[in-house]
């Protein structure tokens, strides 16, 4: 089985590890919170022919590691996910919005974003036991 994938007029193999942050780093994505962002990220990734990995959210930010079909720009797969999640989560958890800090913005501006290739299997170890790791920090 060949590790690239196949669309009409392509054959690609383009993996990316994506890391996104709440608003000043608020450690926000908890319980709920945090069960509606996987769910958001899952429904959009989905929508978009996006091929997820691994994803986990930790209080403070999110690791995704996910296929990316070459006519999707990663700048629209952010602006989806950090957009479309925040109406989610304001919308569903409206005491959310009536803090003085968030105005309309749930997610920090910006976002971190490499290219997978070889050393995949690390990186993806790394995204499922970031949450072992952190917990052994604090």
């Amino acid at each position: 089985m060949s590790r690239f994938k196949r669309l009409s007029h392509v054959v690609w193999h383009c993996q990316y590890h994506i890391v996104w942050v709440p608003k000043y780093r608020f450690r926000i994505l908890k319980s709920q919170v945090a069960e509606e962002v996987y769910n958001c990220i899952q429904a959009f990734c989905a929508q978009l022919g996006c091929e997820i990995v691994e994803v986990n959210v930790q209080p403070d930010h999110v690791h995704l590691l996910l296929f990316v079909p070459p006519k999707v720009s990663i700048s629209d797969l952010m602006g989806t996910l950090k957009g479309r999640t925040a109406i989610r989560i304001f919308k569903k958890f409206p005491y959310l919005k009536n803090k003085p800090y968030w105005g309309n913005h749930f997610w920090a501006k910006g976002y971190c974003i490499d290219t997978v290739g070889i050393d995949t299997e690390m990186i993806r170890k790394y995204v499922k036991y970031q949450e072992a790791m952190e917990r052994k920090e604090n």
